[in-house]
């Protein structure tokens, strides 16, 4: 437990004596971070959640192909469809 304490003093002298690179390990760390929770963020509300529906198995997507080639669609609830 010594040595770690005395290794963490050191690193921290070390940081004090050279704050130009103290700040741009600050700032890569800051960014690493914030690029991290970022992309959990996306991951965690595209993979991992639930979709806001009470039946996600009444979803399907209506994909339709136009004459000049071209692709659109759109998703629907079966709820949703004419009578």
């Amino acid at each position: 437990m010594t040595n770690l304490l005395e290794d963490v003093r050191s690193a921290l002298r070390q940081l004090r004596r050279y704050p130009l690179y103290t700040e741009i390990i600050i700032l890569i760390l800051t960014l690493g971070i914030g690029a991290n929770t970022a992309i959990f963020s996306i991951v965690d509300a595209l993979l991992f959640r639930r979709m806001p529906v009470d039946r996600p198995y009444g979803l399907f997507y209506v994909r339709h192909q136009s004459p000049l080639g071209g692709f659109d669609g759109m998703t629907i609830a079966l709820d949703d469809r004419a009578p």
